[in-house]
């Protein structure tokens, strides 16, 4: 065979896509969990997540879609945090990428494994009771300051709850405790804790407030504390409860859901246990202002009762009885010349008016000589609109009589007589 007998060569992309339809065409490949360890994780900003699974012996590339990744997300209710080191189990289906010529896993479920899954699961259950409310502060409710009996919910065993009864003794002697055991890890811890929260709810037992509590431990010794059916009867508790999980760093599910998280059992005993001598303090602090109090209220009532004595004496009821019939006295006088006042202003107006109605009166005119010609009972009071043979009436001072005319004369009249 010649160099011209070969066959006609193919081009890259072809060769890519005959690689491509062969994982199409085998189902093996187009449904693949596989496990491996991250590395090389980066974020792009479209939101697709690249990486590279490997382990002893070998390394594949990944993607996870940003649509598969909030598919993911809502499925578990929250979006695992994808990290290099991070033990994981990958499904999706191989393929190749034809422009950067390597077989790729697509991936839509990333799920870490062993510590990483459990956290992922409980995130997912957190997100789910805290949209039901459960954990919404406005249902937190507030401690008693003065509890009477306090229940503990714990091991009878270990150092926990000898340190809670040691605290809650040592800041109120006497305090009335009551110890409901269960057991605080292992299979079946969570169900006896639901069934102790019920029976410490009985009001028949006189409990004011409730610790539910353990010491530390590992994260797997405190997983009956991420169990639904506890962190439910906490929040349903009828009573406060205050929980004391592990120590200061560790956080359940129940913590959550209590009305008061602790850091600690101790701390836990210090919340709910107020302090005798301080109590007693205040007391003490309480009493002695009140004493000051009522002192000042009897020194201040015997100053009225003095005062109301001294108003009361009939030598200054006496004074009063005199002092108040002067009063009236002067009040009669002032009355009295009010009046005179005003009917001696009524007086001139009167005569102010008078004194007008006699200027203004016709009969005052013909008093004076004047005398007032009438026909047919309307007032002459032009010469000129009488005719020659009118009729008229002539009133005067005394008296009227009847008259005719006999001439009508332009120009005035001739002066009146002398009076």
């Amino acid at each position: 065979m010649t160099l011209f007998d070969l066959p006609a060569p193919k081009k890259v992309s072809e060769v890519a896509r005959m690689i491509q339809e062969i994982f199409l065409e085998e189902p093996p490949f187009q449904d693949l969990w596989v496990e491996g360890q991250l590395a090389d994780v980066h974020v792009a900003l479209s939101g697709h997540r690249y990486f590279t699974l490997r382990d002893e012996g070998a390394q594949l590339k990944g993607v996870l879609f940003s649509g598969e990744a909030r598919r993911m997300a809502r499925l578990l209710g929250v979006l695992p945090v994808l990290e290099d080191g991070l033990q994981v189990l990958a499904h999706g289906r191989l393929g190749f990428y034809e422009k950067g010529g390597q077989v790729q896993l697509y991936c839509d479920m990333v799920l870490p494994q062993g510590g990483g899954l459990l956290q992922a699961e409980l995130e997912a259950r957190k997100k789910r009771l805290e949209e039901e409310g459960l954990f919404r502060p406005e249902r937190k409710r507030p401690l008693p300051p003065f509890p009477k009996r306090i229940g503990l919910i714990t091991s009878p065993r270990g150092a926990a709850v000898r340190d809670m009864v040691h605290i809650i003794q040592r800041r109120w002697p006497g305090m009335e405790i009551l110890i409901v055991p269960v057991k605080v890890q292992g299979d079946g811890a969570a169900a006896e804790m639901v069934a102790a929260l019920a029976l410490a709810n009985d009001p028949s037992l006189g409990l004011d407030v409730l610790i539910l509590g353990r010491g530390g431990g590992s994260f797997e010794d405190l997983s009956p504390f991420q169990e639904e059916e506890l962190v439910r009867a906490v929040a349903m508790s009828r009573l406060p409860v205050v929980s004391a999980v592990g120590h200061e760093t560790d956080v359940t599910l129940v913590d959550f859901a209590a009305d008061v998280r602790a850091p600690t059992p101790s701390a836990a005993a210090e919340l709910v246990t107020p302090l005798k001598s301080h109590v007693m303090n205040q007391v003490e602090t309480f009493r002695e202002r009140m004493a000051h109090a009522l002192r000042r209220r009897v020194e201040r009532e015997r100053r009225h009762l003095r005062l109301l004595a001294l108003n009361l004496h009939p030598k200054r009821q006496k004074l009063r009885v005199e002092n108040d019939r002067q009063q009236l006295d002067d009040m009669f006088a002032a009355l009295q010349r009010a009046i005179r006042n005003r009917v001696l202003l009524g007086s001139l107006k009167v005569e102010s008016l008078e004194k007008r109605l006699r200027t203004l009166n016709p009969l005052s005119v013909v008093e004076r000589g004047y005398a007032v010609v009438t026909r047919e009972g309307k007032v002459v009071t032009r010469a000129l609109s009488l005719p020659v043979g009118a009729a008229v009436e002539v009133t005067m001072a005394d008296g009227s009589f009847r008259a005719r005319v006999e001439e009508v004369r332009r120009g005035r009249p001739p002066a009146g007589p002398e009076r």
